[in-house]
């Protein structure tokens, strides 16, 4: 039997393995895959393409989601992580967990014999950064050499994207506001997957020659009571269609969504002809589907562990 393999950040998986995922995520599904059991889901954050795309991908592989709320399971108030972890490995095929503390995934990865994918925490966003990948080479045929820019806030959907890059050979570039750079711990986790951020303060200088301009909310969820403080200080990066003027003529904006329209970015630019905010959403599902055949199949589709 083959050992159980997690997915808590980008890195998991190897150069050739995201390509390999991205490589099933443009098959049709194995209907059989999960038939006759299924995946649970826990959500202790709001999720809209998270949750969508993790319950159709499984129904697409013949499983069952469950999806159990924050108040629901009750990681670490009713059970502890590794209590849940135990509990699923005898009832279904793969867990998936939306937290706030990314120890808390590293606690069940640690205690369960079934695959623990991160779908999301205050550190990493590693399901978003299969999507985005797969929708940048889509658009460009080829991910190796991208000038991938990150406008904003150095948040934890950047820090995936960051070692993301790195791993299929994209550059990457991070411009901001100095006080939201990213923080000493997540540096010391990019640097540690071997990956570097190139910063360049000055949006302007920093979309030249950009492939692809990406950016995401300037306050997300338990940071409501900043948003007037971060829209004063984030405003000179917002994104419109003069910035995107100065990028290369073939250039592409991505969005995780939600999007606070007007902050971040306009209306314009989110619905102009740069735009792949919703092939990049819908490629959620695909790459949900095709990392849950990788996981469970080690790559082999038709082989079980």
């Amino acid at each position: 039997m083959s050992p159980v393999r997690h997915f808590l950040e980008i890195d998991d998986l190897s150069p050739a393995e995201i390509e390999t995922v991205l490589d099933l995520s443009a098959r049709p599904p194995d209907p059989t895959l999960l038939a006759g059991s299924g995946a649970a889901f826990l959500f202790e954050k709001p999720s809209a393409r998270t949750r969508t795309s993790v319950e159709l991908a499984t129904s697409q592989l013949g499983g069952h989601p469950v999806c159990l709320l924050g108040d629901e399971v009750g990681i670490d108030t009713r059970e502890s992580a590794e209590d849940l972890a135990r509990l699923f490995s005898g009832m279904v095929r793969l867990v998936g967990a939306r937290v706030f503390d990314h120890r808390v995934l590293e606690r069940l990865a640690a205690a369960s014999t079934v695959p623990v994918v991160n779908l999301l925490s205050d550190d990493a966003h590693p399901i978003q950064t299969l999507a985005d990948l797969s929708t940048m080479r889509r658009e460009f045929g080829r991910l190796e050499g991208l000038r991938v820019v990150f406008v904003g806030d150095a948040n934890n959907v950047a820090r995936s994207l960051a070692i993301g890059c790195h791993l299929v050979g994209a550059s990457f570039v991070w411009s901001g506001p100095s006080e939201y750079a990213f923080p000493d711990d997540d540096l010391d986790r990019i640097h540690a997957a071997g990956a570097a951020v190139q910063v360049e303060p000055d949006p302007v200088a920093a979309v030249a020659d950009a492939d692809v301009v990406y950016t995401d909310t300037w306050y997300s969820m338990g940071q409501e009571d900043e948003r007037e403080e971060r829209r004063a200080r984030l405003s000179p990066w917002r994104v419109d269609e003069d910035l995107l003027a100065r990028a290369a003529a073939d250039v592409v904006l991505l969005h995780c969504l939600p999007a606070h329209r007007g902050d971040e970015a306009t209306d314009s630019a989110l619905d102009g002809p740069a735009s792949r905010i919703w092939p990049q959403a819908h490629d959620r599902l695909h790459t949900a589907r095709g990392l849950f055949t990788f996981l469970l199949t080690g790559g082999r589709p038709g082989v079980t562990p």
